[in-house]
């Protein structure tokens, strides 16, 4: 393993990289990426809404929680065949990973976790990086997915342990944890990441970014969000997040975790192509494709085909991992 690959930052580590002036960390960072990733290539993920609305949970972010009133109607879970007309359309369009998500608390062993069980088989059929965000789960749950051919497993931190309870009640830190490390017994990838914009401190940021970089193994990725405020949640007045705050967060979290998927997640939208284009340059080198984020607007997949080709951008071929170990293994 290389010496950049750690394990063990410490918290003064970490702000003293973090808290490095920009230009010098962008650099930094910009270092690591080229020595350890195919600058050129971003993965390409679409996220698609299978059961939509009227979750229990209090996240103070999110308009699909059942208590705030945002406009958002709640939907049943998704027939099979829909689900995976979109997944072809995305994989048409060109992304390599499609993330499923439901609104719900926990995954309950039920129909519907069945038909879910389903739908994860169906897409990983078409060749394509299954993912999904399910909220909680057990291990034997994490199993079922992992023989379904689930790929990837998203529960984020969303912030630091301090800041949590300020912005989430029904469920503690250590629940998203547990979670996490049941999605590791299971053999599958973990993404896991966060959210900036929450009313957290940069000490919050630091301490996130600590929790991730410290676990026995770094989640394979790492998406950085940026707050997009909705009307009727409790954070609809939060004020948008600094561009140079997401460079400076991406930046961070390459050095500390060179080989992670570093993924450019919400808040695009009130990006430009140049702004996108400094935080690929600290290190990103993953985004989310397609018009919504589960209920939040996001670039087309057209606008998100020129800015590739005038950044000079490809995506990421699926299973890029599995591959080159096999052909180490098996040399042909």
């Amino acid at each position: 393993m290389s010496a950049d690959i750690r394990n063990n930052w410490s918290i003064e580590e970490i702000q003293s990289i973090y808290n490095t002036p920009l230009l010098e960390l962008v650099f930094r960072a910009a270092s690591l990426h080229r020595k350890y990733n195919d600058t050129a290539e971003v993965q390409v993920c679409t996220l698609l809404s299978i059961k939509t609305g009227g979750c229990s949970e209090d996240c103070a972010y999110c308009p699909q929680a059942a208590r705030y009133s945002t406009g958002v109607d709640v939907h049943a879970l998704m027939k099979k065949e829909d689900v995976l007309e979109y997944a072809a359309k995305a994989k048409a369009a060109g992304s390599t990973r499609f993330c499923m998500g439901a609104a719900w608390r926990e995954v309950r062993d039920n129909r519907d976790f069945d038909r879910v069980l389903d739908m994860v088989k169906g897409v990983n059929e078409m060749g394509m990086e299954v993912c999904c965000t399910l909220g909680m789960l057990t291990e034997d749950q994490a199993k079922k997915l992992a023989d379904a051919g689930l790929y990837a497993y998203n529960h984020n931190l969303d912030t630091s342990e301090e800041h949590y309870s300020e912005i989430i009640t029904t469920r503690t830190y250590d629940d998203r944890l547990q979670t996490l490390d049941n999605v590791r017994k299971a053999g599958v990838t973990v993404c896991c990441g966060g959210i900036i914009g929450l009313g957290e401190t940069h000490e919050d940021r630091i301490k996130m970014l600590y929790t991730l970089c410290t676990m026995p193994e770094h989640p394979e990725s790492v998406p950085i969000n940026a707050l997009v405020p909705v009307k009727g949640t409790p954070l609809e007045h939060n004020r948008k997040v600094d561009v140079w705050d997401m460079v400076r967060m991406i930046a961070t979290a390459r050095i500390l975790m060179p080989k992670t998927m570093v993924r450019l997640s919400a808040g695009r939208t009130d990006m430009s192509v140049a702004e996108q284009a400094l935080c690929f340059m600290a290190g990103a080198n993953s985004i989310f494709a397609g018009d919504k984020l589960l209920t939040t607007p996001n670039p087309s997949f057209e606008d998100d085909h020129r800015m590739f080709d005038l950044l000079g951008l490809h995506p990421r071929e699926a299973f890029k991992e599995e591959k080159q170990y096999l052909h180490e293994v098996v040399p042909a």
